[in-house]
């Protein structure tokens, strides 16, 4: 895993090169401002100096997290943090008044006769500045990582939930097929096995097509059951996507369990709304009688949100709708 001590963001760097010129261009017109010098001339100064220290920021420390620190022992660490913190803003008032007198842009004199202490000063100035946004971005990057154990901790826990229910089900209907279809009941255990098989990948997140054929391999089992009355249509072309694992499936096991009618065909169908980003689900069983959700759906509904800031809703009470809102799936999110 990679330090989280030394992972410094692309959006830390654009708000620290804001702050950076900000800052300067702000302390450097007020300098210019008090000696009488031209308040145009200290703005412009102050942006070049602010970009260029983080310019040479963003070089040194980029190097040394990337390059030197992982290789050396954290001992080490902080004198070398230092020295290129104090490098960066001794080298980018160098590099900052030379840019200037090419420009034609006016110094203050301390910067013609002192520069080198002006130099040695911003350095250390640098370092202080430094050391406190390193304190902040180690402090939220440890939040992060305490808040995606979190949510690591809590997917797990919401996939154990998953394989025992779905076994509680399958395994009654076998249970009813082995008094009634021996053959049937063996041919549904082998079906369970591969079921099994097919969803022991550990990831939170799968791609559409491999939940498409759990699916499918799903309503096999159950039409074991249901002697073939069971119908699923998957509207083509599906898009390539990664949805959480046990989502469809989940919502077809419910359309089986409360909208089976004895001695008429249940037709399911999935289609995806390009537009709006969602799944949608939709059967020709019986009409829904509320629409709280049960464990089963609790539980997915938890899962969209924590995976894909997404959710679910039942958008068809008569013709048993669920609508799925994938939203932004991803597992990590901010490695």
């Amino acid at each position: 895993m990679y330090n989280i001590e030394l992972r410094i963001k692309l959006l830390d760097w654009l708000y620290i090169l804001l702050i950076g010129i900000v800052f300067a261009t702000l302390l450097s017109s007020l300098g210019y401002r008090l000696l009488g010098i031209s308040l145009t001339d200290g703005s412009y100064f102050g942006a070049i100096l602010g970009f260029s220290i983080t310019l040479f920021s963003l070089l040194f420390i980029t190097f040394m997290n990337q390059t030197i620190l992982p290789k050396i022992s954290k001992v080490f660490w902080l004198p070398l943090a230092i020295f290129f913190s104090f490098l960066s803003g001794f080298l980018g008032t160098l590099f900052s008044t030379k840019i200037a007198n090419i420009l034609g842009i006016q110094l203050i004199e301390l910067f013609h006769t002192q520069l080198l202490e002006i130099a040695i000063a911003v350095g250390v100035l640098t370092y202080v500045v430094g050391a406190l946004l390193y304190r902040f971005v180690k402090m939220r990057n440890e939040k992060e990582e305490v808040d995606h154990h979190y949510v690591q901790s809590r997917l797990r826990s919401l996939e154990t939930q998953l394989n025992p229910h779905f076994l509680f089900n399958a395994l009654n209907s076998i249970a009813e097929l082995i008094h009634q279809d021996p053959n049937k009941a063996e041919t549904a255990i082998l079906k369970v096995s591969t079921f099994l098989r097919n969803t022991m990948d550990e990831k939170a997140l799968i791609p559409l097509s491999d939940e498409l054929r759990n699916v499918n391999d799903y309503v096999e089992l159950e039409n074991i059951r249901f002697s073939g009355k069971i119908q699923m249509h998957i509207e083509e072309p599906m898009p390539r996507l990664k949805v959480p694992k046990f989502s469809i499936q989940l919502l077809v096991e419910n359309a089986i369990k409360h909208g089976f009618v004895d001695k008429k065909m249940l037709k399911i169908s999935l289609s995806y709304d390009k537009n709006q980003n969602r799944l949608i689900l939709q059967n020709n069983g019986k009409a829904m009688k509320s629409t709280k959700f049960g464990t089963g759906l609790t539980n997915l509904a938890q899962r969209l949100k924590l995976l894909c800031k997404g959710k679910i809703e039942i958008t068809d009470t008569q013709n048993p709708t669920f609508t799925i809102y994938l939203g932004d799936c991803h597992e990590n999110t901010y490695r």
